[in-house]
């Protein structure tokens, strides 16, 4: 059996799904937050069993790992704006949280054998970088205050000062937290990998990129860009798009995320490893809501904000080669057609979407978190 953490959520519900069509039990651990869910519980699978709660409850967890020999740890207070000021609940669930089901699991390690955590791209900081001035490989980079206030958004080259060019970032980039949910997502990796290797539990940290797809909470002002920015289509506003659009991530449809976490459970080639699971293309922002506009046949144009978010970065899409060679992996969804599936589910299967995101701007706002 295999326990998924967070399995009645966004990509939580789509692994399941997967899960059991290829032929496994399922056991699902979820708290339902209400941000995410709103008054529904969650997507369920007649076929898996749930247990509603929270990681941080111990006895509640240690019910949920009888039986189980494989555990997928997806659940997470997720969004790096209120993870800013909403600390203590961002720290205590993700940190705390996986303390709490790694001490039972490790009570469990001659029935366990694999464990995988949902890491992220947000623990790179900046994605890498090249500095054609200087030749400087893997250059540190600047986007100092006096430069976001100027509004010259493209970092600089820590050495030389010259603007530095985006490249795919690989696993071996210096780690770099510029948010407190980045900060967890790189606490809930190390704590996984190291309490794997002391107790020969083969374990898998994937670092997702930006996961959009149906499902996708849209009511949630904090979760991935391509829902916030449907929130906004659905109600007759224009996206919100920060700095100048042209900053760039991986966006990786739900999918594929889901093939790289079901190559990773028990892949003894991938034991002990830190991967990153996305496309290795790189799309700028304002493209996801012009895409999302023309998919769901609104002529809304971007609003572009010209403000800067503290904890928002400029560039980073992945390099995909170690995922490739340790797992077999490789994505299916091109953006194109995984936006057009985004749509059609939103006009058709969506639940009503709540546009939340000015009121979660002013909280930024009210603390000093926008520039």
């Amino acid at each position: 059996m295999v326990l998924v953490t967070g399995g009645a959520g966004f990509i939580g519900s789509h692994l399941v799904d997967r899960l059991i069509d290829g032929g496994r039990s399922v056991r699902v651990l979820d708290s339902v937050e209400p941000q995410v869910h709103g008054d529904s519980h969650g997507y369920r699978h007649p076929e898996a069993e749930y247990i509603e709660g929270s990681v941080l409850d111990r006895e509640l967890v240690s019910r949920s790992l009888e039986g189980v020999s494989a555990v997928v740890h997806l659940a997470a207070q997720v969004g790096v704006g209120q993870s800013m000021y909403d600390l203590t609940r961002y720290v205590r669930d993700n940190c705390l949280g996986t303390a709490i089901l790694l001490e039972e699991i490790a009570q469990r390690r001659d029935e366990i054998s694999s464990l995988v955590v949902a890491s992220s791209m947000s623990i790179y900081g900046e994605g890498q970088y090249a500095c054609d001035a200087c030749g400087t490989p893997d250059p540190e980079v600047l986007r100092t205050p006096e430069m976001l206030q100027a509004r010259q958004w493209e970092p600089g080259c820590a050495s030389c000062g010259a603007e530095v060019r985006p490249i795919p970032t690989a696993e071996r980039k210096r780690l770099r937290s510029d948010s407190v949910y980045a900060t967890t997502k790189r606490d809930q990796e190390d704590l996984c990998l190291s309490i794997g290797k002391a107790y020969g539990i083969n374990t898998v940290a994937l670092r997702f990129f930006n996961v959009y797809g149906p499902r996708q909470s849209l009511s949630n002002p904090y979760t991935g860009v391509a829902a916030i920015f449907s929130s906004r289509l659905l109600n007759g506003n224009a996206p919100l798009v920060f700095e100048d659009g042209l900053q760039s991530r991986d966006f990786i449809h739900v999918s594929d995320i889901v093939r790289g976490i079901e190559l990773s459970i028990g892949n003894e080639r991938a034991d002990g490893m830190a991967l990153n699971i996305g496309t290795g293309r790189s799309t700028t922002v304002r493209q996801v809501a012009e895409t999302l506009a023309s998919a769901l046949d609104t002529d809304l144009e971007p609003e572009i904000v010209g403000r800067f978010r503290h904890g928002d970065i400029r560039h980073c899409y992945g390099d995909i080669s170690a995922a490739r060679e340790a797992l077999g992996y490789e994505p299916q969804v091109r953006f194109e057609d995984g936006m057009r599936e985004l749509a059609a589910w939103i006009a058709e299967d969506a639940p009503p979407a709540e546009d939340r995101v000015q009121r979660s701007t002013a909280e930024l706002e009210e603390r000093g978190l926008v520039i």
